[in-house]
């Protein structure tokens, strides 16, 4: 089954802007079968660039002389494609976007359901959030640019979409599957033979803290209890890209109705992370190389973590003021507790990235365990919290 729609949909999954070489498509038929079947022509080996991600994927020009960036992701063993519908689902309410809606993302331009392929315009020299971040480019303006683009996301009219596309994919109701809560008292025997001793270390940090799992709990029926809304449910930074000056969001496949504060605070937690990363970056002093800042003692981790904290928190409160504005013009406000809810998110965020980056590691290194250490204080004290990592409630301002 072939789902196409007009490219004024202008929605899509994109890449993050590191290269590869892409699988041949001589193993993947259906690319090429669909490209023709939208009448956009086909995609020869030649040319083709791929990149980061766990699904294949091709970008390049096809005969027909448009750029694709073409995804195929994972299929169920009964048949179908949960990730695949969930992007559809949001396309289909995308499309109730007004005019000028701060929530941008690549035009689809069509999909097979069957074998779970997705087809999106390219965007020709996009430069990713992660490039962005890393460059010290994703400035204020452009925090306070993602934060209306989140707001628009989670406010877009769940309730029309079942009118208006009835025909569509439903949006998923289930509960987002991270944190992953049996993981919390013991990972199953198969997910222990996949994972990294660095992961296996990493997880152990979180089912050895009481603290820690009783929190996670609690914030999770906390969300069960908040307010639901069209949600990203995988904010990363790698999930947004600057082109010709305006800001995209990509990457639906774990989109569903949840609680916003996942989405705020998982951009919350990136750049806490990103921070945390920076107090071991080579500065003045410091040697350059992979061990650049890992020799610093206690009290040096320490001062370099507050001075980092201080120049990337106004980036959140950046985001967080541009949410709330645009909340203020969709009509809507914040639920009491969302800010509460989304420090608590950015603390299990940080965990979360803590145990990608381990997936390379036999140990956990200094950033880890720095990172761990934030994310363990924001899940503990998340009321807390709130304004010390930028969230607090504007004066003058009601929820």
């Amino acid at each position: 089954m072939t789902t196409t729609t007009a490219d004024t949909a202008d929605t899509a999954e994109q890449p993050t802007l590191q290269r590869f070489q892409p699988t041949d498509l001589d193993a993947a038929p259906e690319v090429n079968a669909l490209l023709e079947r939208l009448g956009l022509g086909r995609l020869d080996q030649e040319g083709l660039a791929s990149f980061g991600g766990r699904n294949d994927n091709w970008a390049g020009r096809t005969s027909g002389g448009r750029q694709v960036f073409v995804k195929t992701v994972a299929r169920a063993p009964e048949g179908g494609s949960p990730q695949l519908d969930r992007a559809l689902a949001f396309e289909h309410l995308a499309a109730l976007r007004p005019a000028g809606s701060p929530l941008r993302t690549p035009a689809h331009l069509g999909s097979d359901r069957t074998a779970a392929v997705g087809v999106y315009a390219l965007l020709p020299g996009a430069r990713s959030g992660s490039e962005l971040a890393l460059d010290d480019a994703f400035d204020d303006d452009l925090c306070r640019e993602a934060g209306r683009a989140v707001a628009a996301l989670h406010s877009l009219p769940v309730d029309r979409t079942q009118d208006s596309h009835g025909d569509g994919p439903a949006i998923d109701t289930e509960e987002a599957p991270l944190p992953p809560m049996p993981w919390l008292e013991a990972l199953p025997w198969s997910t222990v033979q996949e994972r990294s001793m660095g992961q296996i270390a990493a997880w152990r940090l979180v089912q050895d803290d009481e603290r820690v799992i009783a929190a996670l709990h609690a914030l999770r029926a906390a969300e069960r209890a908040a307010p639901h809304a069209p949600v990203h449910c995988d904010l990363r930074f790698d999930q947004f890209l600057q082109h010709d000056g305006q800001l995209h969001l990509c990457d639906w496949e774990e989109f569903r109705l949840a609680d916003p504060a996942r989405d705020v605070g998982a951009f919350a937690g990136e750049w806490l992370f990103h921070a945390t990363y920076a107090v071991f970056a080579p500065g003045a002093g410091q040697e350059e190389g992979p061990a650049a800042g890992f020799g610093l003692d206690h009290a040096e981790i320490i001062e370099r973590g507050a001075a980092s904290l201080r120049r990337h928190t106004p980036r959140i409160t950046a985001f967080w003021q541009g949410y709330l504005e645009q909340l203020a013009r969709e009509g809507r406000t914040p639920d009491a507790g969302l800010a509460e809810r989304a420090a608590g998110f950015a603390g299990w965020h940080m965990f979360d990235r803590l145990l990608a980056t381990a997936e390379l590691h036999a140990t956990l290194n200094p950033v880890a365990r720095a990172a761990a250490g934030i994310g363990r204080t924001l899940l503990l004290n998340p009321s807390g919290s709130v304004a010390t990592i930028g969230l607090a409630q504007p004066s003058g301002s009601s929820r």
